[in-house]
């Protein structure tokens, strides 16, 4: 079951709540008992291995070109 993370506006406590995804906009109480809580944004990653079990380096980036003038005017 997923755990989302809230924060109470009250008291600043910050707690997590275990439910179903079904229910994850629903509000949650404080466990000090404020009501104004607010969900936060929560993240998560995940790690390959890739075949020799290093990460793989990102792409470099492509060159955008065109100099000072965007590359429409043939300077």
């Amino acid at each position: 079951m997923p755990s989302y993370s809230f924060r109470c506006r009250s008291c600043g406590d910050t707690f997590d709540v275990n439910r179903p995804m079904a229910e994850a906009s629903n509000p949650a109480a404080c466990p000090n008992g404020h009501d104004d809580t607010v969900k936060l944004l929560t993240t998560f990653a995940t790690v390959s291995r890739g075949s020799a079990g290093t990460p793989s380096p990102a792409p470099a980036p492509r060159p955008a070109g065109g100099g000072c003038c965007g590359g429409g005017c043939g300077c």
